[in-house]
């Protein structure tokens, strides 16, 4: 009879510590920086974009070899990778000068962020659960709404109180001080190398390895299943970013800076709500169906903001977002796990993941361009609005792969 946790949960754990950093300092940092970077120097918004578009082109392309090297060689080098190049990004955005700077800086952040993603933790997740992996990687996910919740209000207070240049010298040696003990003493690959099995229970009778299919990406990519799941989720994560990304400069239009911070805090909590019911709920809903209703909720809020420009009316819709945005970022590994099954998540996600961050990086920058061009984001919102419309067809289209038959 096991008396002790299943060590499973503690992998859990470790793998929502890595996302609250990872999301604290790059996803929900880099609204920050942005805007740090553009008032200090006096640049043009779409420059300062172009290097978040970058951030995210260079995370993406890295995710494939992100999901395929902690499948090879386990978690513990990637996510020691990862908190060293964020806490250099990090580091050097708080000194840029030159436009070169920022490009360096979000391009070792774009490193770091690949290998604390959510590819990094599914992928790290994959082995050591089946029966729960829908509430094991929502829990892993709630270190990003914490990050959410944490990073912007610190950063902001540490700016105001240290200035820029400290604040992000602390965050990165806070950055390396969590991550590479975490890594080093608590990760570990699978297992079945500790005497265990998934889930801390011993295998039952149902489908086995060796009747699960063995996807390659080749095989995965001519699924209509997976295919949709990159549009989907490549179209949703593009909005997504985009409005996160500049969701500090849109608010600062209408909001002080009390109120942004509160702003963006209340959407991290709202994210970090929607996450403990997808915790709760994952492994009995239909995901596609969940995923297309939180798109259209998406939706509707960001038309709001363009309709109803009142600050109370961006402050509710920014929170009916906040609701939306960690699931979108959730459900799109818990849909490839769920169908095409753990033996080939590394490499199936991996190619997944790389397609959704290639067209999630040119959010940022969409956004900057469409605000430069009509002098605010009004026109940017709107169209954001109808890409999730679509998105949110597209997932219902797609058909489950078999689990029982080779591809």
């Amino acid at each position: 009879m096991r008396t002790h946790p299943f060590y499973g949960w503690w992998i859990v754990m470790a793998c929502m510590v890595a996302a609250l950093v990872g999301n604290a300092l790059g996803l929900f940092g880099a609204g920050v920086y942005l805007h740090e970077v553009v008032i200090a120097n006096g640049w043009q918004t779409s420059l300062v974009s172009g290097a978040v578009t970058l951030f995210y082109v260079v995370s993406a392309l890295l995710l494939i070899p992100v999901g395929s090297g902690i499948s090879r060689f386990g978690p513990r080098p990637v996510i020691a990778l990862g908190g060293i190049a964020l806490a250099l990004g990090v580091y050097t955005v708080g000194r840029v000068v030159v436009p070169s700077q920022v490009y360096l800086a979000f391009l070792l952040m774009g490193v770091g962020w690949a290998c604390l993603s959510t590819t990094a933790v599914a992928t790290t997740l994959a082995p050591w659960f089946e029966k729960y992996q829908g509430r094991a990687t929502s829990i892993a996910s709630l270190g990003a709404s914490a990050g959410g919740m944490l990073g912007v209000p610190l950063l902001l207070f540490g700016i105001g109180r240290i200035g820029f240049a400290s604040t992000t010298a602390i965050a990165g040696f806070l950055t390396i001080a969590t991550l590479l003990p975490l890594a080093g003493l608590v990760l570990r690959h699978r297992p079945q190398e500790m005497g265990l099995w998934p889930d801390g229970l011993p295998p039952e009778h149902g489908i086995t390895k060796r009747q699960v299919p063995v996807w390659t990406r080749r095989s995965a990519v001519r699924t209509s299943a997976l295919r949709s799941v990159m549009a989907t989720f490549g179209l949703g994560m593009m909005v997504q970013i985009g409005f996160l990304t500049h969701q500090v400069t849109f608010l600062s239009g209408s909001l002080g800076t009390l109120a942004v911070s509160m702003t963006i805090s209340a959407t991290a909590i709202a994210a970090l709500l929607g996450r403990l019911a997808l915790a709760r709920f994952s492994d009995q809903v239909d995901v596609r169906v969940t995923a297309s209703i939180v798109l259209l909720l998406a939706a509707c809020a960001l038309a709001t903001m363009e309709l109803v420009p009142s600050p109370y009316a961006l402050i509710g819709a920014s929170i009916t977002f906040g609701l939306t945005v960690g699931n979108v970022t959730t459900l799109a590994p818990i849909i490839v796990r769920r169908e095409f099954g753990s033996v080939s998540f590394g490499a199936v996600f991996g190619i997944a993941s790389c397609a959704i961050q290639l067209i999630t990086a040119m959010g940022p920058g969409l956004y900057g361009l469409l605000h430069d061009a009509f002098g605010d984001y009004r026109y940017a919102l709107m169209s954001a609005s109808v890409v999730d419309i679509v998105a949110a067809s597209i997932v219902l289209f797609g058909r489950r792969p078999s689990l029982v038959t080779s591809p």
